[in-house]
């Protein structure tokens, strides 16, 4: 494990903030990762930071700690039954690429999360979701290490504790796990999911297939959404909110096209969505001198060229307080904002 000093961080983060850190290191083996846990044991008042594909986080300044990317690669399929095939990633595997190579292997199950910027390690801590279709759909189980005590844990589903947007690795303190693989159980005889806005359209009458999915999937996201090497961005910046039926019924009284999806996991809760709150609020292609809002999808933030952090932050915050003051509903970043 090399570590640098006063190392650039811009081509590491999706929204191309120039930023750097005070320290720097590249995690490629298993042996990088036992010597970073030393490294924290011998200095533990130097906070730390551990970056997948950098695109669910925004820098508002350099970083005065050890940014650590984590490169571990690697992904084959470990294991099969009856019903599934077992693949297992390393965590720095690009996420859309891995999803692409699982579809050209044969197996089915991850097309819907198409074009989803970032890692595989990174995947399950956010528990990234997209048109019908959350990673803790399909997650068999991980390996991850404890940077504190250097304790290694395999983690069932279950044990990751998935909810929207969430998982038992976002709710610890920071950086203090690192998830080193994941492994997916993939159906042999999928079920496709495509009763979801403009997916079954698109599909108009064709024979369901995991890469015909995949690809509807990534025109419809190239679509609505930029490309983070030609206009930095982090893809959808607040989380849909979620709240009680009695007060989405409440609200929808006073805004009638309130948009409502009632949650499937037993709770008396409705998902509205963010992106319609902040267009009624008229936020879309807003434009502060770097920093701005995406012409065609109001919950992208973007970095039209040199914004700071700061600036695409103070941006956030006044879409946060528009949103908040018109419907009651304060809304929650998705990517982690680093001070």
């Amino acid at each position: 494990m090399q570590i640098q000093k006063n190392y650039p961080l811009k081509a590491l983060n999706s929204f191309g903030v120039s930023i750097s850190a005070d320290l720097f290191t590249k995690l490629v083996s298993t042996s990088d990762v036992d010597q970073l846990i030393q490294w924290r044991k011998d200095n533990p008042d130097t906070s730390c930071l551990l970056i997948g594909g950098g695109s669910n986080m925004l820098f508002r300044d350099d970083f005065s700690g050890l940014a650590v990317s984590v490169a571990l690669s690697g992904r084959a399929l470990t294991s099969e039954d009856d019903d599934a095939y077992y693949i297992s990633a390393a965590a720095g595997e690009n996420w859309h690429e891995f999803v692409r190579w699982t579809i050209d292997q044969g197996y089915a199950g991850l097309e819907n999360l198409s074009l989803i910027p970032g890692t595989v390690g990174a995947a399950p801590m956010q528990n990234i979701g997209a048109y019908g279709v959350e990673l803790g759909d399909r997650l068999e189980r991980l390996s991850a290490v404890d940077l504190i005590t250097g304790e290694r844990r395999v983690f069932s589903n279950e044990d990751c504790e998935f909810a929207y947007r969430d998982s038992f690795f976002k709710r610890q303190p920071a950086d203090s796990w690192l998830i080193e693989s994941v492994t997916f159980r993939l159906a042999k005889q999928p079920e496709w999911v495509v009763a979801y806005a403009g997916v079954d359209a698109a599909l108009d009458g064709q024979e369901p297939s995991a890469r015909l999915i995949s690809d509807v999937i990534i025109a419809l996201r190239q679509s609505k959404l930029p490309d983070p090497k030609v206009i930095g961005n982090a893809g959808s910046f607040f989380k849909n909110p979620i709240m009680g039926t009695a007060e989405w019924e409440a609200l929808k009284v006073l805004f009638p096209n309130l948009p409502g999806y009632p949650q499937k996991d037993g709770s008396d809760t409705v998902k509205t969505s963010a992106g319609w709150l902040i267009d009624q609020c008229e936020w879309k292609a807003f434009r502060d001198k770097d920093a701005g809002i995406y012409e065609k999808h109001a919950l992208v933030l973007v970095n039209h060229g040199e914004a700071s952090g700061a600036e695409i932050w103070a941006l956030a915050e006044r879409v946060i307080g528009s949103v908040s003051s018109k419907f009651g509903i304060v809304l929650e970043a998705e990517p982690r904002v680093i001070a």
